[in-house]
């Protein structure tokens, strides 16, 4: 019978191993091809140079500027509002049915499809407060788009936290305030920048929300200030792959190389903070 059930066990641990490669391969599949196919279409004026020739020449720089200043703008945006609202539902808030019907809502609002964040963003944003096709739309729309999964990361990361450390640090004279930013914050930080990275890393690839709000079909220069339109990677790609007839096909392939090594360097980086602060 022990026989049995150390064979049964291997199977299983065998079946489980099998569909954790299975469900990396396509990953690795869809890297290496975006790898094989847009590195031949990488180079500085690529790069560095604005967009000519309807699009059809010349580089993405515009669009690498606009994609990092709206991820700037969205980090400002949620960031801080995230964090502050995890720390009050978590450390503050009483537990009522209030307090439960905000995480109910939390957890809803992320699995909005990104389209009605679009066009809510264009209603408010553009339309009723007028802040017009912009930077500051764009931003304000993203960041809105993150906060829940950034609340959920940080409330989920406080509640963690055993009882014992809070108690411990109220009892050596700390007030609560320096109790959550001196303790139960650095204990938490890890957790808190898995939820930021998550949700920043889809604010920088999403289409929908920056259409409606401040992403431009073409303009070859680099905005002014947050009241202007930018151009955006992901779309000035759905632009270059659909509305733009004869386009070549080593521009879409390097704009895509380009999203996919700033996707990747942003979660890097940010992987590279979490263990720093794991660490510590």
């Amino acid at each position: 019978m022990s026989i049995l059930k150390g064979r049964g066990a291997k199977i299983i641990e065998g079946i489980i191993k099998t569909v954790g490669y299975l469900s990396v391969l396509p990953v690795i599949l869809i890297v290496a091809y975006i790898v094989f196919k847009g590195i031949p279409s990488i180079s500085w004026e690529f790069l560095r140079e604005n967009p000519v020739d309807g699009m059809r020449a010349g580089g993405i720089f515009p669009a690498i500027i606009g994609s990092i200043y709206l991820t700037i703008g969205t980090i400002a945006v949620s960031v801080p509002f995230g964090i502050l609202t995890g720390i009050f539902l978590v450390e503050y808030s009483k537990d009522n049915i209030i307090k439960r019907m905000i995480n109910l809502t939390i957890i809803n609002l992320a699995g909005i499809p990104s389209i009605i964040y679009g066009l809510f963003g264009m209603s408010l944003f553009v339309i009723f407060l007028q802040f017009g096709s912009s930077i500051l739309s764009g931003a304000l729309t993203l960041g809105i788009m993150c906060l829940p999964v950034i609340i959920t990361a940080t409330r989920e990361a406080l509640l963690a936290i055993p009882k014992d450390l809070r108690e411990a640090s109220l009892a050596l004279g700390a007030t609560k305030w320096e109790t959550i930013w001196k303790i139960i914050l650095p204990t938490a930080l890890p957790g808190i920048l898995t939820g930021i990275i998550l949700s920043i890393s889809r604010a920088a690839g999403e289409t929908a929300p920056i259409m409606f709000t401040v992403a431009a079909f073409y303009l070859p220069f680099l905005p002014e200030s947050i009241w202007d339109q930018v151009m955006a990677l992901p779309y000035h790609l759905y632009v270059i792959a659909t509305q733009v007839p004869n386009m070549p096909e080593n521009i879409m392939n390097g704009t895509v190389f380009v999203i996919v090594v700033l996707t990747v360097g942003f979660n890097l980086f940010g992987a590279l903070l979490r263990k720093k602060f794991s660490k510590k």
